[in-house]
């Protein structure tokens, strides 16, 4: 049996992040209505989305990181659509569950704050984490037969995807670089798109959890 392809494993990875959703929103609906549910499912999702690909490829090296960047599955573009709008609505869904939790007793009203702030936070880092793939796929694309680069790291060798990390992170949580150069517009276009998302979640976090606290207070 030969190895599966690539389409085929980023298949695998959102079909089992999918029915690890629903094991969770099935439960939490039946006890706390389906929008809770959906918020509870989609948190789930959203984290073993992250887990996994953090997983496969936290110790790749340098070589490694742009065999699999440059075989990115050509579905990618569709599943980050997903996962942005998801998340969007995501933060709509955790609106939902505050007004909930200012009426439910002091025991499900911790339940619901716990379920809306993973939500949330599973998916700001699922975002994090589509953006470090985008930006390992763009630097190491082909480019006139040279690879397109446009990031500085400051450092001899060539980046892994722990220095796509560090660098998508730093931006969803400072909406700015750190230590680093950005030296192509293919990559500032993807940054702006990166911190203006980051920004919106950052005030939709902020909203959430100044509401969770003066509702449970």
């Amino acid at each position: 049996m030969g190895v599966p392809s690539r389409k085929t494993r980023v298949r695998l990875r959102w079909a089992v992040a999918v029915l690890c959703g629903i094991v969770a929103a099935v439960p939490v609906s039946a006890v706390f209505g389906v929008a809770t549910g959906l918020v509870a499912g989609w948190g789930v999702l959203s984290l073993a989305g992250v887990i996994w690909p953090l997983l496969q490829l936290w110790g790749m090296d340098a070589e490694a990181t742009r065999d699999h960047a440059t075989s990115e599955d050509p579905g990618r573009r569709v599943a980050r659509i997903i996962a942005i709008a998801g998340s969007l609505v995501s933060l709509a869904a955790v609106a939902v569950v505050i007004v909930q939790a200012r009426r439910a007793s002091d025991a499900e009203a911790f339940v619901l704050a716990g379920i809306a702030v993973l939500s949330v936070a599973s998916s700001w880092a699922l975002i994090q984490t589509d953006y470090m793939l985008h930006y390992a796929r763009v630097y190491y694309e082909d480019d006139g037969g040279e690879i397109r680069r446009g990031i500085d790291f400051n450092q001899r060798e060539d980046p892994c995807y722990t220095d796509f990390a560090y660098f998508s992170v730093g931006l969803g949580m400072t909406y700015q670089v750190s230590d680093t150069d950005i030296t192509s517009n293919a990559i500032r276009r993807v940054v702006i798109a990166q911190t203006m998302l980051a920004y919106l979640f950052g005030a939709g976090i902020l909203a959430a959890v100044i509401n969770l606290i003066a509702g449970l207070g």
